[in-house]
């Protein structure tokens, strides 16, 4: 049986990328104004940023292939939600698929919950 950590996990990630992958810019709603993300080494604050990161890729049309999802109580009173995910994605019109890792740190609000912290990498080599 899943614990609570692992159930969010699961069902944030199927809902995440299936937003990056068919609505980009309907992720805005997953982020706040005290939001951070890393973009490969790049640091972006705030929801209004962090959107247009998203939505300004160089690609239209991309699909997640997820590997594996890790999650953890990131408190034990708090009820947040730490999530690292690995995978691949696959650009349209490209052979190869791109490695990469992902990590959320999600934060209980009202009936759902929202990223506070978002780091992604490609892993190359």
């Amino acid at each position: 049986m899943e614990e609570p950590a692992e159930m969010v996990g699961r069902a944030f990630v199927d809902h995440y990328y299936h937003l990056f992958d068919n609505d980009r810019a309907s992720l805005s709603s997953l982020y706040r104004d005290t939001s951070l993300m890393t973009f490969e080494g790049q640091r972006i604050c705030g929801v209004s940023e962090i959107s247009s990161k998203l939505t300004q890729l160089p690609f239209d049309q991309c699909r997640h292939v997820i590997s594996t999802i890790d999650s953890q109580p990131s408190a034990p009173a708090g009820g947040g939600v730490v999530v690292f995910v690995s995978g691949s994605l696959q650009l349209a019109g490209e052979e190869h698929h791109l490695r990469f890792s992902q990590m959320f740190h999600l934060i209980p609000a009202a009936e759902c919950f929202y990223v506070q912290n978002d780091i992604f990498r490609l892993n190359y080599g």
